[in-house]
């Protein structure tokens, strides 16, 4: 299991820390602050962590452009331009103050994922405490190498990445002096049939990259993301709406509310029960050693007499000898009269 624990906004991440649940506002505010900024409330009270922005205009991800290479083709947007899906999608910039205020106001954390340098200048400005790399942007060496040099720390996403593209991000951002990173395995499916997850990846990456790993899921509902923790996720992050049905470009994929609120209760369920790994009875089991089955006196026997199979046997309770004892018991004589319902006690057993 991972022991390396990344600090956000105070609170410790990975180690034996309870998951930190994440909720992904992404495009679910359909283009008003009020849902926005409902989201962030909802996101508190069903106790997730954090909630995270995707910060960027249509204009500094893509071109307004008609060319087929800039229309989706197929899956939950096909057809769609680029430009006009994130136009709808983005978070407008001016939005960015209020919700910060009023995630401290709640005093819930708030991060982003920035898409280009202009990004990370506003972030910086609102005192971001962290930053996302978006799996899309994995290849971005120079946004990987603009976050690292605030020194905060950085979570990447690894969806579609090779481990070679893996390695070269994790090594740029480890040259250009970035120290806490947590990446995220992820599938870039939207939404991910859950047989596609490959968790089993999960401590694969801690082991290679030697920092903490969490999950990026875009699977339908939270089962994925409770495995996912105990296999090692000390990270989770979800897309979150107050309503599905209100549409939107993410909806589809996202959690409701009482849907987050059991994921967070999940998440952190899974975590408890993975325990210590040593192998010692727990506590609630000592109740219950008394039920074991032990040598008992089953009819009366009088000083001298030979234990037979007829006058002990192994029942419970468990205040008796140990069963393992019974052919070493057989056959060797009493050393006082015993009562039929009597617990065998070595020193009632004649061993010379």
């Amino acid at each position: 299991m991972q022991t390396m624990t990344i600090p956000i906004a105070g609170r410790l991440v990975g180690g034996n820390q309870p998951p930190y649940v994440v909720a992904e506002l992404s495009a679910n505010h359909g283009g008003r602050l009020e849902t926005a900024l409902e989201t962030v409330a909802m996101a508190k009270a069903q106790g997730a962590d954090a909630v995270k922005l995707q910060t960027y205009t249509a204009d500094t991800i893509t071109l307004d452009h008609d060319s087929p290479e800039f229309r989706i083709k197929g899956g939950l947007w096909d057809g769609r331009r680029l430009y006009d899906l994130y136009q709808e999608a983005h978070t407008p910039w001016d939005w960015h103050a209020p919700l910060f205020a009023r995630a401290r106001e709640l005093g819930i954390t708030m991060f982003s994922t920035p898409f280009d340098d202009t990004a990370v200048d506003l972030l910086q400005s609102l005192k971001a405490p962290a930053y996302k790399v978006a799996s899309f942007e994995l290849i971005d060496h120079p946004l990987i190498e603009r976050v690292a040099a605030t020194g905060k720390p950085v979570i990447m996403s690894t969806g579609m990445a090779s481990l070679e593209e893996i390695d070269e991000s994790v090594a740029v951002f480890r040259n250009s002096g970035g120290r806490e990173l947590i990446l995220l395995h992820c599938i870039s499916g939207y939404p991910t049939p859950a047989e596609q997850s490959n968790l089993r990846k999960i401590p694969m990456l801690a082991e290679r990259y030697k920092c903490a790993i969490g999950l990026s899921d875009h699977t339908l509902g939270t089962e994925v993301s409770i495995a996912a923790v105990a296999l090692g996720a000390c990270f989770i992050e979800k897309h979150v709406a107050l309503r599905r049905a209100d549409g939107g470009p993410d909806a589809a994929f996202s959690l409701e509310p009482d849907e987050l609120r059991a994921l967070v209760y999940g998440a952190r369920t899974a975590h408890a029960a993975l325990g210590s790994g040593v192998a010692a009875r727990s506590e609630v089991e000592s109740g219950n050693l008394m039920f074991r089955r032990s040598i008992y006196v089953v009819r009366d026997i009088r000083a001298g007499e030979p234990f037979t199979n007829d006058n002990v046997r192994i029942i419970r309770p468990g205040f008796g000898l140990p069963p393992k004892q019974l052919p070493s018991v057989i056959g060797r004589r009493t050393t006082r009269d015993l009562a039929r319902g009597t617990a065998l006690a070595v020193d009632m057993i004649d061993l010379g």
